[in-house]
């Protein structure tokens, strides 16, 4: 089964794919040399990067995220405050501390090698890592990062591909593939989406551990929020892009208006914010994607401002609908830009967040379905294009347009009639036929769309 805590899990920006993915496999790399015996031996290791990593690897930080994974730390509990420093001090004494257990030289030039032309065949997004000794090769390891910090090693892709399951995984007690099947399974028993899937995550862990978890979550993307919106300056990168949440919020909270639209200005600062923190390098929860982390977090704090002031209960409903949605876009299509085009991150992200905005509302689990349809339908065809292959622009606003789509896709199927033409499970299949005819200057290569003519400055 695929859990609620595999689609929003906590890491570090600014992408999932890019950044916690590559970060876990590099770890993982190391939990092999260990296991095998073989981490004494090593003395050099090098990793190569194909596809989108290779070509927009060096402005989302994946080389970063690699130097940390072999270090042996996490996405999840890694400080962002230190990683600066962590950095800086490899960087000059051209070492590291493989797994905390052996130093190791990693040389500022050919350590990590970023193949801008080199793709492999059974994803976008791939990584090799070469243990060697004595200029001996000994292990080899192919890793692929599928979108939202999963990864798949080589040999086991095709028989992962559609869950990255892990073996020895618990048997989820409704188990569904398509909305069509959650919706029967929904009306048979008297559930709502997000009973069912409380049902299932108390396979893992019982009732109120889950609630507690999930409050967690919100809790980190509340921070989020806060941190971005305190947070002064300039991104990193080499765009200059200055972060615009703090003087809106200043301006929200001081200027006195009548005008009714202000929620959304309020809805804007909140997902600007998150992707901003993302954009740093900051710590944010991964929803279903990094580039896509804003969105869910700011309508969950809409919905805590303007509609009612959230208590844990509801927080762990609205994810566990939103986290079903996520899992029929992971079974049946993607959740990663370097797949599928931003469709699969902000796409998704709006779909999700708008069918659980539905369900805290009140609505019927048709109106949920039919929410999640209306935030996809509208992002079918959008398209990766990364300026300067970095999480900025047109990533940020992206998110605070996804995030208002999400509550007007929302508000129109808590108002319709529940009779529309499309379903879920259409649109979803739509979005990956869509994505698979998509060009791939226009997934995550920052070789087409505003990734080419914006000038860099």
């Amino acid at each position: 089964m695929i859990s609620v805590f595999d689609m929003f899990s906590v890491g570090i920006g600014p992408s999932s794919s890019h950044t916690v993915g590559p970060m876990r496999a590099a770890k993982a790399f190391c939990e092999q040399l260990t296991a095998t015996h073989l981490i004494a031996q090593v003395d050099k290791v090098t990793v190569e990067l194909f596809g989108s990593l290779g070509q927009t690897g060096k402005g989302h930080g994946t080389g970063k995220a690699i130097i940390l994974g072999l270090l042996g730390h996490e996405p999840e509990t890694i400080n962002s405050k230190q990683i600066n420093g962590i950095l800086n001090q490899i960087h000059n004494e051209q070492s590291l501390n493989l797994n905390n257990q052996k130093v190791i030289q990693f040389p500022n030039q050919g350590s990590i090698t970023f193949h801008r032309r080199k793709s492999l065949p059974q994803h976008a997004n791939a990584l090799t890592i070469h243990g060697f000794s004595q200029e001996q090769h000994l292990i080899s390891q192919t890793y692929f990062s599928i979108g939202g910090g999963f990864i798949i090693k080589e040999e086991d892709f095709e028989k992962q591909k559609s869950a990255a399951l892990l073996d020895n995984q618990p048997t989820p007690v409704f188990n569904f593939s398509s909305a069509k099947q959650l919706l029967e399974i929904c009306k048979e028993h008297g559930l709502s989406i997000s009973a069912v899937m409380l049902k299932n995550e108390q396979v893992i862990e019982p009732q109120e551990k889950v609630i507690k978890n999930l409050w967690h979550i919100w809790q980190v993307m509340s921070e989020s929020v806060k941190t971005g919106i305190e947070s002064e300056g300039i991104l990193p990168g080499g765009l200059k892009v200055t972060r615009r949440a703090p003087a809106l919020h200043r301006r929200l909270q001081t200027e006195q208006t009548n005008d009714p639209m202000v929620a959304m200005d309020w809805v804007n600062l909140f997902a600007l914010a998150v992707n901003e923190e993302n954009a740093a390098g900051g710590r944010v929860v991964t929803a279903p994607t990094n580039g896509a982390a804003g969105i869910i977090p700011a309508v969950l704090s809409y919905f805590d401002k303007f509609v009612k002031p959230l208590d844990p209960n509801t927080a762990s409903r609205f994810l566990l609908t939103a986290a079903a949605i996520g899992i029929l876009y992971k079974k049946n299509a993607s959740i990663s830009g370097a797949e599928v085009g931003c469709q699969g991150e902000v796409g998704v992200a709006c779909s999700m967040a708008a069918g659980a905005l539905t369900e805290i509302m009140g609505g019927t689990v048709e109106s949920v379905e039919n929410a999640a349809e209306i935030g996809m339908e509208h992002n079918l065809g959008l398209t990766c294009d990364p300026v300067g292959g970095l999480v900025q622009v047109p990533c940020i606003e992206r998110n605070a347009m996804g995030a208002i789509k999400a509550i007007n896709a929302s508000r129109l199927a808590l108002r319709g009639t529940g009779q529309q033409k499309v379903s879920l499970d259409k649109v979803i299949k739509t979005m990956w036929d869509t994505g698979n005819d998509m060009k791939s200057k226009y997934k995550e290569t920052a070789r087409g769309g505003l990734a080419v003519n914006i000038i860099e400055c």
